[in-house]
């Protein structure tokens, strides 16, 4: 997968949820990240990046801490939180750049 690929079709923006199935963090993030998927819907594609599988692409992201959210907007990335975030945080990170 290539930064390019993650957005594709009809141009949405996307929300990249890098993360690892052994943290912790992670797991208890995939709740959030499920609630941004159906209520955002219309306007945000989530895309699950298991950083153990795709550790180059991570790398090329600069991930530091697992789990993270990257904002991906016309093939650059906008936003990103590291380690652990609130479903507040996330709310933020979406509004300030749709």
């Amino acid at each position: 997968m290539t930064t390019a690929e993650l957005e594709t079709q009809n141009q949405l923006p996307a929300l990249v949820f890098v993360h690892s199935r052994r943290d912790g963090a992670s797991r208890k993030m995939e709740s959030l990240v499920a609630w941004v998927k159906v209520t955002q819907k219309k306007r945000l594609r989530v895309v699950d990046l298991d950083a153990e599988r795709s550790a180059a692409l991570a790398e090329r992201l600069r991930i530091r801490k697992i789990p993270a959210l990257l904002l991906v907007k016309n093939r650059r990335v906008v936003g990103r939180l590291e380690g652990r975030a609130t479903g507040r945080q996330i709310e933020e990170l979406i509004r300030a750049h749709l």
